[in-house]
């Protein structure tokens, strides 16, 4: 499943994630499920018919990510492979960032760094112009809205209507909606 929110610059897209690390660290072996969200850029393309036309939006690299992961084997509400990524260099993910209060308080941690697009930004080192001058505003606005999307997600997984391994077998696969 994915969910994805726009706004002027900046996106948000949310779904469902099973993975399994071809290199974990230790204590992080054995298959991921849960949630994962990116603050994406977005690029508006140009009309490709009359001014009628639908616009064409691509959602482009992400400048952000959160992954809302627990250990397919382990206690469901753990948390227990939660964690961020402060840094991604184009389209890769620098090292996963772990924080006790991410693990703890997962929506409110998420909610709160939705809320500060500014600051998030900051942290990442990503310019503040690659976003809008409303983007910040816009997405404080529909930060509860994100949460209960995520929120109704994590139901999903849990319940295993979402998250599962891939159908053709391979352990190896990331399976998502929009991976």
């Amino acid at each position: 499943m994915l969910y994805l929110f726009g706004f002027e610059r900046i996106g948000v897209a949310v779904s469902d994630i099973y993975f399994v690390d071809p290199a974990p660290e230790k204590g992080q072996e054995g298959a991921e499920r849960g949630v994962r969200l990116e603050i994406r850029r977005l690029e508006p393309g140009e009309l490709k018919g009359s001014i009628y036309s639908a616009r064409p939006i691509n959602v482009d690299r992400p400048l952000w990510r959160v992954d809302l992961l627990e250990s397919v084997n382990g206690t469901p509400g753990s948390f227990n492979r939660t964690h961020h990524h402060p840094t991604i260099d184009g389209w890769e993910p620098g090292r996963r960032a772990f924080d006790k209060q991410l693990s703890q308080e997962p929506l409110k941690w998420l909610g709160e760094r939705l809320a500060d697009l500014d600051g998030v930004l900051a942290e990442t080192g990503v310019s503040p112009d690659e976003a809008g001058p409303v983007d910040a505003a816009r997405l404080r606005e529909r930060a509860p809205e994100i949460i209960d999307t995520v929120a109704r997600l994590l139901d999903d997984v849990r319940s295993g209507e979402l998250g599962s391994a891939p159908g053709d077998g391979s352990a190896t696969n990331v399976r998502a909606s929009w991976l």
